[in-house]
């Protein structure tokens, strides 16, 4: 079975502010213009690789981030595999607990195999 996948990586839209915290508007602007490129694109899924973004993301923030999924719904309507390290699989699983709620498909993963392997499962 052939997939198209499009990874997103943490740290081009996750930036921080010159204090060292989440810059949250900018974050989401860099995501929402990402997500934007890659509504053209039919039929992928998606790898959020998190594994090397600054800064940490609060639970606050990661709902919220969460929440902005809803109005990037086409962008991500299929599955979004949330690949973190494993001192951040917390926060991801969190994450994706929050996108769930919200109708989306994501689920946290620190194996890129795995991550991987649940993108290509039909029916999952």
């Amino acid at each position: 079975m052939s997939i198209n996948v499009r990874i997103i990586y943490g740290h081009d839209f996750i930036k921080a502010s010159p204090e060292g915290h989440l810059d949250f508007e900018k974050s989401k602007r860099l995501l929402i213009e990402i997500a934007s490129a890659s509504t053209a694109l039919v039929d992928y899924e998606i790898i959020l690789d998190t594994r090397e973004a600054q800064p940490e993301m609060s639970i606050t923030d990661l709902w919220y981030l969460a929440a902005e999924l809803s109005n990037l719904r086409e962008a991500f309507s299929r599955k979004t595999a949330v690949l973190c390290p494993l001192e951040g699989f917390n926060h991801a699983g969190f994450f994706a607990l929050c996108a769930q709620n919200r109708g989306f498909q994501v689920q946290p993963f620190t194996s890129f195999e795995d991550a991987i392997n649940w993108l290509t499962q039909e029916g999952v």
